[in-house]
């Protein structure tokens, strides 16, 4: 049975570590929910959820990642009040800080296309989607997943970064698309492995103040427009989730 509902849940700042396991048991209790269903022969429903979050300052690396492309060494972390994390996703390293919008797609696929290259194209649509409700042409690079745009140069730079984790069609992990965030701290990284292009935000290009919770309202209604889906948005309330509206 497939389900196109996709449940939201806003969680504000939190840690990286809590939404990383908070990833982990909603990932894992959707394919317990698909291995019990295949062995009992039913057709119970899976759900899919997005997890939006914003991080404090964090460098998490992928399992194919190069770590010399962290240009700190742990000490240096410490002295800059940054964490580092040896992830599962597939990528090389990259930032999440405040200002960025972080989405985790905890997705069945089977409710949506079995297709993995698809799903990262349909992610990236909804960041083009998104940044050109704010004057932004977002584009792809052959050969690179991301999202890209051209600055007042014409030079290429990555504004949304991926990278996922894939089993028995459920996903985890996502995308970090820079609303308004401190970019200081890509100087520090060789970001996502890529040497020769640069990272931008949405308030860098267009030179005037803009929030992550106006960039989330289009975000959401891309993600219904591009998974054909129904959002269900869920309130984050002392870590109890409430049905806001259905």
């Amino acid at each position: 049975m497939k389900n196109n509902e996709i449940l939201v849940k806003d969680l504000g700042v939190l840690s990286y570590d809590y939404s990383w396991e908070h990833q982990k048991v909603i990932f894992d209790n959707i394919i317990d929910q698909k291995i019990k269903n295949r062995t009992l022969k039913k057709k119970n429903k899976t759900d899919n959820y997005l997890l939006i979050v914003e991080h404090n300052p964090v460098y998490t690396i992928g399992k194919s990642g190069d770590i010399s492309n962290l240009l700190l060494s742990e000490k240096q972390l410490g002295l800059k009040n940054i964490d580092f994390k040896k992830i599962n996703r597939g990528g090389d390293i990259t930032f999440h800080g405040l200002g960025q919008i972080v989405g985790y797609p905890i997705f069945d696929l089977d409710n949506f296309f079995t297709d993995i290259s698809q799903f990262l194209r349909t992610l990236e649509e909804v960041i083009i989607l998104t940044i050109s409700f704010f004057g932004l042409k977002g584009y792809r690079i052959d050969g690179e997943t991301g999202v890209w745009v051209k600055d007042t140069k014409n030079s290429p730079k990555k504004i949304c970064a991926f990278g996922i984790k894939a089993s028995r069609w459920v996903t985890m992990h996502g995308f970090a698309l820079n609303v308004n965030t401190d970019l200081k701290y890509f100087d520090y990284i060789v970001p996502c492995g890529i040497s020769d292009k640069g990272v931008t935000s949405i308030e860098d290009i267009l030179k005037q103040k803009i929030t992550t919770n106006k960039v989330k309202d289009k975000l959401y209604e891309n993600f219904a427009k591009c998974f054909d889906a129904k959002l269900i948005n869920l309130i984050w309330d002392n870590r109890t989730f409430i049905q806001l509206w259905n």
